[in-house]
């Protein structure tokens, strides 16, 4: 989900980008996407500056309160339907994927283990704001050397619509998860955007709906966060309520949540077109600390110091210790318990706040009535057994 917008200063052009010739500005066009896979990008496309067609499917988006308390979405709405607001000479976007699944990495077998800690596969190494930021940043760079100016990247950290800005450029189309799907990568990838000055030659966008008739993604979902296709409410959203959300979780979703203790991946695994996922040869995102095969009870043992530590340069950090520690007790809660871990939750209390001793509370009143782990949909599906792992 976008991050706050930085207060860093944007690199404004000294000076107007020359004129360049059409046969010149179709030549840089072919060029800058040779660079972009040279820097590690799957893809690249060009686009227009413009999102104004969002303007009405936004509001009633925010207006159904879908945001939950992620209040910076209701912000900049104008530079989320202009672009060239948040970078002044702006003539074209450059947007560019990168697939993020590490190799040999299972997803169902950790869902399906109780005990095991699930982390959405995107966060299991670096941060991918920082490789994505550096790379677009290179890009810039070279793109600026060849005849552009001041040329600026985001990844994920200002008021981009990112996703309808990729499939006006052609790299998907939004499918009914709200995510944007590729027919030769799926979804399991990340957006990054450059602002540049050159009128380069824009690309043909993604016209077409391929989804069909299937609503596996809406089905699937354990707790029931889309009220509509291309409709998502946050506030009922785990990736929302285990990485955004400070408060405590309500009580009727704790059991569906399961053992996820950072984000959810279920409407992508799901998804017919991730058969055509691709596994990402970046070291950066091969999973640090064991992170994809830990069990809960040694992640519940972290203390402040240790999270901090092993969470460095991660994207995990934007939960904090707290929301680590409560997304851990409800996931206890959820698993199938044992002596050993009613006396890790009963040693966690007064450990860390009052909200994460609430969660542990619960937990241990789940165990205590020998309430059972909650099934989770994605295990149950009848595709489950044919989805890569």
């Amino acid at each position: 989900m976008e991050q706050p917008a930085s207060n860093a200063n944007p690199r404004q052009p000294d000076t107007p980008a020359p004129r360049l010739s059409a046969e010149r500005l179709h030549s840089l066009a072919a060029a800058v996407k040779r660079r972009a896979r040279e820097l590690g990008f799957q893809q690249c496309a060009i686009t227009l500056p413009d999102a104004s067609a969002e303007a009405e499917h936004l509001q009633a988006w925010l207006d159904a309160g879908y945001q939950g308390e992620m209040h910076y979405l209701e912000q900049h709405l104008d530079k989320r339907l202009d672009p060239r607001l948040l970078h002044p000479g702006t003539e074209r976007l450059i947007l560019v994927r990168m697939d993020y699944l590490p190799p040999e990495i299972d997803t169902l077998k950790a869902l399906a283990n109780p005990d095991r800690a699930y982390i959405a596969r995107y966060t299991l190494g670096r941060d991918y704001h920082k490789l994505i930021r550096k790379r677009l940043q290179q890009l810039g760079e070279w793109l600026d050397s060849q005849g552009g100016s001041g040329s600026r990247p985001f990844v994920d950290s200002a008021p981009v619509l990112e996703r309808p800005l990729a499939r006006n450029a052609g790299l998907g189309w939004i499918g009914k998860h709200t995510l944007l799907l590729n027919r030769q990568a799926g979804s399991l990838f990340f957006l990054g955007e450059l602002f540049t000055s050159l009128p380069l030659p824009i690309d043909a966008p993604e016209t077409g709906q391929h989804c069909g008739q299937c609503s596996a993604c809406l089905d699937i979902c354990p707790t029931r966060a889309f009220p509509a296709p291309y409709q998502l409410d946050a506030r009922r959203c785990i990736s929302y309520l285990t990485i955004e959300y400070r408060g405590s979780i309500p009580l009727e979703l704790r059991p569906l949540i399961g053992n996820r203790i950072f984000g959810c991946d279920d409407c992508q695994l799901i998804c017919p077109w991730n058969r055509f996922a691709r596994r990402s040869e970046e070291s950066d995102f091969t999973p640090r600390h064991a992170l994809d095969r830990a069990s809960l009870l040694e992640l519940f043992r972290w203390d402040e110091a240790r999270f901090l530590r092993n969470t460095e340069g991660s994207a995990i950090r934007r939960t904090g210790y707290e929301g680590w520690q409560r997304n851990l007790a409800v996931a206890l809660g959820n698993s199938r318990g044992g002596p050993e871990v009613i006396a890790a939750l009963q040693a966690g209390r007064s450990r860390v706040s009052a909200l994460v001793d609430e969660h542990i509370d619960w937990a241990l009143q789940q165990h205590a009535t020998g309430t059972p782990p909650t099934p989770l949909p994605i295990l149950q599906h009848p595709r489950a057994g044919k989805l890569a792992d």
